[in-house]
């Protein structure tokens, strides 16, 4: 008898990516798909597509190389459970890029929307940013997952995500050096870049952001934003840039 897997939707919601320069692997990501007015769009980190440090400008490569393709794991259509890699382009052919960035802080925002042009084999599971879901309880000390893959790996079925559970480690309201970023403090590693964070809760009680609480019936989850590293290399305390602003960057596409 064939056992059936139960997932959890954002273990196949975020998308495994190979950063490449013709061909040659650079390093892996995540990133995860959200509509837009012209189609589904793939949204991960800037940093995964110039393949420099977002502060330092440094290459990011042990190769020196900086990427000009992606391959995307999509799910694949009618086969959740199978997945089907797209390559997709990120420059034209006079080396501009392909992606749209932030209409108020461009490079400065660590992340960015790529349109997609290889979308025949794969299942469109998208979050939405502009309605990140139940208001769950979100303020510090809550709990919240970073669901990537790190190092590359995954769960150890095909491609789906791994799960790094951590708290809100400043007020989500307020702004992180003057940016739409809060801080969580969960131990974050290379390949979570481009990674979704969310509050997700299993159902039963659930503390509302309004003070009260709701019974649910199952499991829900509620989009807050993008994993895009840590503050320094000797701290655990990962930025994450809010829902919000990645809806007004969806908006202007």
């Amino acid at each position: 008898m064939t056992r059936r897997v139960m997932l959890a939707p954002p273990s196949v919601m975020s998308l495994f990516l190979q950063m490449r320069f013709n061909g040659t692997d650079l390093a892996t990501g995540t990133g995860f798909l959200v509509q837009s007015a012209k189609g589904p769009v793939l949204v991960t980190n800037r940093h995964n597509f110039t393949g420099r440090h977002p502060e330092t400008g440094k290459t990011l490569s042990l190769t020196g190389g900086i990427p000009n393709e992606v391959v995307i794991a999509h799910n694949q259509r009618q086969r959740l459970g199978s997945w089907a890699l797209a390559v997709e382009p990120l420059l034209d052919e006079n080396e501009a890029p392909l992606w749209w960035e932030h209409p108020t802080f461009g490079a400065r925002a660590d992340f960015v929307a790529l349109q997609l042009q290889n979308l025949e084999q794969a299942e469109i599971i998208p979050y939405d940013p502009a309605n990140p879901g139940p208001p769950i309880a979100v303020g510090p000390a809550e709990v919240v997952s970073v669901v990537g893959f790190p190092f590359g790996k995954t769960s150890g079925e095909g491609f789906v995500a791994i799960w790094a559970t951590g708290y809100i480690a400043s007020e989500p309201d307020l702004s992180y050096d003057h940016l739409p970023v809060f801080l969580i403090d969960c131990r974050g590693r290379p390949g979570q870049s481009g990674s979704p964070v969310i509050a997700y809760r299993g159902g039963g009680s659930v503390h509302l952001e309004d003070g009260s609480a709701a019974i649910f019936p199952g499991p829900m989850h509620r989009f807050l934003g993008i994993y895009s590293g840590r503050i320094n290399d000797e701290s655990d305390l990962g930025m994450v840039w809010k829902a919000s602003a990645i809806a007004e960057l969806i908006a202007l596409i």
